[in-house]
């Protein structure tokens, strides 16, 4: 049953579940602020997401291709408006809220390094002996504390339930007991001791609906990108459960369609589907525990929003095709190899050499080859899009080393 209560004023959106976050009962914000005259506390923290830098240099992050291979292929950016697009559809099929199932969505990858994947792997392995480098703690930290615009606080002083989505999107970060703090970032457990963000339970429906729909939207254009880019061909998907029988039945209806129209219409299928089982799957299961708030979610001790198993298994074998044919394919290890040498390559000048830093970043550094130093090039490389990541090295090293005869 959905509540009449659309908010903490009327006109702030479609009516609620009563399973749903409402924005009059959120936890608040580590900084006190007024209530917005004319915004849900929620629309305020999707729209301080917006127009922050952080979201911004989305632009020039990419997904699986470098920013200036061509036009057409998903960076970041792209990526979070296609996953804010399928969350909000399943919020509001659902009676959650949707302002805040968006901000979750706009905000999940803020966090990530140059180079997709692999910049992380790069300063994952940089940073091994300072505590390894995590996408998911780094987004935090940008939320709380590396934007740096508003006069009364770093960060953009987001609510409780924002923080705490992003933070636990892909689950508990902690067992029965407390079990695994050790293995949490140290960023996420420092931030919890001072608000804390409750690290053993489920998040709230919103935060598990923005985080499926990651899923959906990054397997899904990941198989058109995947083709653009001539990585592997409509043949090779025939086996793949799900995307093969769909591209099978568009090409089987639509003879002779141009390649470009079907698989436009076979991804919007695959699409389709899979948003419409998640959603008969969660009604399922909603139907069954018959949560009565949002506490009750977070303390079900399991996902309410989720595939059927037989999506789930779809879900696996595409991502096994994509790591296969697409992730592991010669053309992207090559990036993948140049990614490593250039996060790695300036993350080793600039630890032994901070007053290479910018100003306001070498203003933060400590000593050479410091554990507070090599925090400060972390978050200064893994703020890097594409583009600034390649012109810095080149700038600081691959000239110099050309003009010493080196290359």
């Amino acid at each position: 049953m959905v509540s009449r209560d659309s908010g903490n004023r009327e006109g702030f959106g479609p009516r609620l579940a009563p399973y749903a976050c409402r924005p009059e009962r959120s936890r608040g914000r580590l900084f006190p602020e007024a209530a917005a005259a004319d915004r849900s506390e929620f629309q305020r923290d999707r729209d301080r997401i917006i127009h922050s830098s952080a979201f911004r240099r989305l632009k020039h992050k990419t997904q699986v291709f470098v920013y200036h291979e061509g036009d057409h292929y998903r960076t970041r950016l792209t990526h979070s408006i296609e996953v804010s697009q399928i969350a909000r559809t399943i919020a509001r099929a659902l009676g959650l809220n949707e302002d805040l199932a968006e901000a979750l969505a706009l905000a999940h990858d803020l966090g990530h390094t140059p180079f997709g994947h692999s910049g992380e792997d790069a300063l994952d392995a940089a940073m091994a002996r300072f505590g390894g480098f995590d996408h998911n703690a780094q987004t935090l930290s940008i939320l709380t504390r590396l934007e740096q615009h508003y006069a009364e606080f770093d960060g953009l002083n987001l609510t409780w339930e924002t923080l705490e989505g992003v933070v636990k999107h892909n689950g508990p970060l902690l067992g029965p007991g407390g079990e695994g703090r050790d293995r949490i970032p140290e960023s996420i457990r420092a931030f919890d001791a001072g608000f804390p963000l409750v690290l053993g339970s489920y998040p709230s429906a919103e935060a598990q609906a923005a985080s499926l729909s990651d899923d959906i939207a990054y397997n899904n254009h990941d198989i058109d990108d995947g083709l653009r880019a001539g990585l592997f061909d409509i043949p090779d998907l025939a086996e793949v459960p799900l995307v093969g029988p769909i591209f099978a039945e568009v090409a089987g209806r639509w003879p002779g369609l141009d390649r470009g129209r079907l698989v436009h219409e076979a991804v919007r299928r695959v699409i389709d589907a899979m948003v419409t089982d998640l959603l008969a799957e969660s009604r399922a299961r909603i139907a069954r525990f018959g949560p009565a708030g949002a506490d009750e979610i977070r303390r079900l001790g399991q996902p309410v929003i989720a595939f059927s198993g037989a999506m789930t298994d779809n879900d696996r074998a595409l991502k096994r095709f994509l790591f296969d044919r697409m992730y592991r394919h010669q053309r992207v290890n090559r990036m993948t190899e140049r990614a490593h040498r250039v996060v790695r390559e300036l993350f080793d000048l600039f630890l032994a050499h901070p007053e290479r830093l910018p100003g306001e970043w070498r203003a933060q550094a400590g000593r050479p080859g410091s554990e507070a130093t090599a925090r400060v090039v972390c978050d200064y490389i893994a703020g890097m899009t594409d583009r600034y990541a390649l012109d810095e090295h080149d700038r600081l090293i691959a000239r110099t080393r050309k003009a010493a005869g080196r290359e």
